[in-house]
């Protein structure tokens, strides 16, 4: 895919837009609040992570959430609780969805209508909580149709089969999800 030069957003913008694409897609869903919960500290400690790489500039925040996402998962994945992100077209081919996720992110890809934060019962007494993640006018710099060069060049060099570009506004970009066990 051909990707031509973009202007790059500020900080500022970036950031907010960020923050935004972080909670779920839908308020008032209904879905258990425990599984949100759970994500809370996930999405925060990411935003945190994308905000100390901006802060020196897009190309070197693709280089901070490649190496420091994973590690935060990790070091929330404890005592039974497992977190993560997925989508249906990846970029980093270690963030494909776990099974249980697959049939929520194939119908929020089908479906408009169907991306509400769901809950799902796993087996042997746990539980899945999955977030839609839509796509906000920012995330555009690195998940666009139109890349800044040298985002693309960054990109190309971390992430040699990357899929996860040519997205519009308001396209689902992804899930957050979280597995634990049922509350007793």
């Amino acid at each position: 895919m051909q990707r031509s030069m973009t202007r790059q957003p500020t900080l500022p913008l970036f950031l907010l837009a960020f923050s935004l694409s972080c909670g779920p897609a839908v308020a008032g869903s209904g879905a258990e609040p425990r599984g949100s919960d759970i994500l809370a500290p996930y999405k925060r400690e990411l935003q945190q992570a994308l905000r100390a790489g901006m802060e020196q500039g897009v190309v070197e925040a693709i280089g901070a959430c490649r190496v420091k996402a994973p590690d935060i998962a990790a070091a929330l994945s404890r005592d039974g609780v497992r977190v993560g992100r997925a989508s249906h077209r990846l970029r980093n081919p270690a963030n494909a969805a776990p099974g249980w996720v697959e049939p929520v992110l194939a119908e929020y890809v089908a479906s408009t209508a169907e991306r509400t934060p769901r809950r799902v019962a796993l087996p042997d007494g746990r539980e899945g909580y999955v977030e839609p993640i839509l796509l906000q006018p920012l995330c555009t710099a690195c998940h666009g149709t139109a890349l800044a060069a040298p985002v693309a060049a960054r990109i190309n060099e971390l992430y040699p089969g990357d899929h996860a570009v040519g997205f519009e506004v308001g396209d689902l970009r992804g899930v957050f999800w979280a597995e634990y066990p049922v509350a007793q």
